[in-house]
């Protein structure tokens, strides 16, 4: 009589996107999952918040690198399509507003930049335009090749021959800030392609060149919307895992890692209620460094996470409106005038700007789902600095906070600045005469809801030596079965990135147990190319270029031959 091997069992502890996703792969390999969830609800920061009838991402609000998205749910033989979820595509990408209330269109529509950059830049500005595409699409195929489905393991990851031959090409040294300079001449301009880096929860004058593969997704990819909120995306890879035979234990928060004797193998989790669960690996999408400060034993390498440099938080404000504001579109970007000064306040001094940028989303513009008919939600994203300790803040400068993060009088004058600036240059009137109904994070509710360290919503910066094989890797390096998946795991933040980082961790846990990646032997199929469809490579010169330039040497040979007998 044969026996069948019982499955093998994964706990993946928080059902963020990226627990979410690897829940469902390693359900695919055949593990028995089971997910536990803090809170009342699956998403992580990917979630919603309702109030009578209007909706609001409490977290992402637009679809970036549709290509990322595309695989996840194709490994896992379906797609977005399949399951429900409907990409709306955002035309304009942004209208970006400035002190001087000119606005700039930022759209995938190539005539439409060209008009708006030849406007302030000439028909010299278009060509460098262009150029900037070239260099960012570079940077954008370079890193989802060599970075995002790459693992960085160790130093010697860093060696491999494919990654150091483009590693200059992607201008890691130097900011985007400088890199953009070089092909827009105009201070409008750098600002227009630079502010993308808030993304990152970083300042444009320090993230690294590279990042300007967010502008290119963008413009080339452009910038989608999925009816009924982000979190349709996070609900469809859940209802995915579910039919796989995924388990959901919402509610559920954890104590601890349950560690072997010697505490160098995971063997489950402790409940905060006392029970135990064992499994034969654990995944970790909690936020990285809250895990290990406080669900594993702490070491000096928990300890130097803490010190390590962060993104930044944001006040975010949900807001019903009994009306809708014409003025506004889907995406709207409103820059300070003292744009660097404005993101020294928030990254040096962990403050909110006397003057901040800010975004502003309309989803029921593109989705009226979002709110009842005839009236608008919407979501405002104020970047802050994150939680200082107990004992910093001291001669600290920005808003007059009694030298320490007075959250109440931050949010109090958030709230009037984006009032006022969204009036005065849009020429929207009475907006706080149209709000009933607002809610408010802040960087202490991001971190008591979230468990983020220190309210930072995008995990660990992104300076160079915060990512590759800098950034804290996808397996625990000294205790054995105990895996992590999230925005401070690499490969990095943000929906897309995290769910490349998803797959990375999921094929590194099947390469444990010597497993195969299901999504490899899944057919594709390979399309027949007619003769119209080959590729042709031309060579360098034409016949005619050929035959001139042999005439060209033939006569210099002649030439110099007579020289040389004369």
């Amino acid at each position: 009589m044969n026996k069948t091997r019982p499955k093998r069992t994964a706990i993946v502890v928080g059902a963020g996107a990226g627990g979410v996703a690897t829940a469902a792969r390693l359900a695919k390999a055949g593990f028995d999952v089971t997910v536990f969830e803090k809170n009342d609800f699956t998403g992580g920061r990917c979630s919603l918040l309702h109030h009578e009838g209007y909706r609001f991402d409490q977290g992402p609000s637009l679809l970036l690198l549709p290509g990322l998205f595309q695989e996840t749910f194709a490994d896992l033989s379906t797609s977005l399509s399949a399951e429900g979820v409907h990409l709306s595509k955002c035309e304009p990408n942004y209208n970006i507003w400035f002190a001087d209330s000119q606005c700039f269109e930022l759209s995938t529509d190539i005539s439409r930049m060209k008009r708006s950059i030849e406007h302030h830049e000439g028909k010299a500005g278009f060509e460098r335009y262009l150029s900037f595409l070239q260099e960012s699409h570079r940077h954008y195929e370079i890193s989802v090749a060599q970075v995002l489905k790459r693992n960085f393991t160790s130093l010697l990851s860093m060696l491999r021959p494919q990654f150091l031959r483009h590693l200059l090409e992607l201008h890691p040294f130097e900011s985007i800030y400088s890199r953009a300079s070089k092909y827009f001449w105009t201070e409008r301009l750098r600002r227009v392609f630079t502010f993308g880096s808030m993304y990152m929860g970083m300042s444009p004058f320090d993230a690294p060149g590279t990042y300007s593969l967010l502008q290119y997704t963008e413009l080339a990819e452009g910038i989608w919307y999925p009816t009924g909120g982000f979190h349709s995306v996070i609900a469809a890879l859940v209802r995915v895992g579910e039919r796989m035979g995924v388990k959901y234990r919402l509610s559920t928060p954890i104590s601890s890692v349950k560690l072997d004797a010697k505490g160098k193998r995971a063997m489950g989790v402790v409940l905060e209620n006392g029970e135990t669960i064992l499994a034969d690996v654990v995944i970790i999408n909690a936020d990285l460094v809250y895990a290990y400060t406080n669900l594993l034993p702490q070491t000096s390498y928990s300890r130097s996470l803490q010190k390590r440099s962060t993104s930044c938080s944001s006040i975010s404000f949900y807001w019903a409106m009994d009306r809708k504001i014409p003025e506004l579109t889907t995406h709207n970007i409103f820059l300070a005038e003292h744009y660097r000064e404005s993101f020294d306040d928030i990254f040096k001094q962990q403050l909110i700007p006397k003057e901040p940028s800010f975004y502003l989303n309309v989803p029921s513009r593109i989705d009226p789902t979002a709110a009842p008919e005839g009236k608008d939600s919407i979501v405002v994203l104020v970047p802050v600095g994150h939680l200082l300790d107990e004992n910093q803040g001291i001669g600290r400068k920005g808003l007059d906070v009694h030298s320490k993060q007075d959250w109440k009088a931050m949010v109090s004058k958030a709230r009037q600045t984006v009032f006022a600036t969204v009036e005065a240059r849009t020429g929207a009137r009475d907006l706080q005469g149209a709000l009933v109904k607002e809610i408010v994070n802040t960087p202490q509710s991001w971190k008591d809801v979230f468990n983020l360290d220190k309210g930072a919503i995008l995990g660990l910066s992104h300076s160079f030596f915060n990512v590759l094989c800098f950034r804290p890797k996808t397996k625990h390096p000294s205790i054995e079965r105990l895996h992590f998946v999230g925005a401070s795991a690499h490969p990095g933040t943000g929906v897309p990135i995290v769910l490349a980082g998803a797959k990375l961790t999921s094929e590194q846990v099947l390469e444990e147990f010597g497993m195969e990646k299901p999504w490899d032997v899944v057919a594709t199929g390979k399309k027949d190319v007619g003769d119209i469809d080959q590729m042709h490579v031309l060579p360098l010169l034409s016949n005619i270029h050929m035959a001139i330039l042999t005439l060209v040497l033939a006569a210099l040979i002649l030439l110099c031959s007579r020289g040389f007998y004369t």
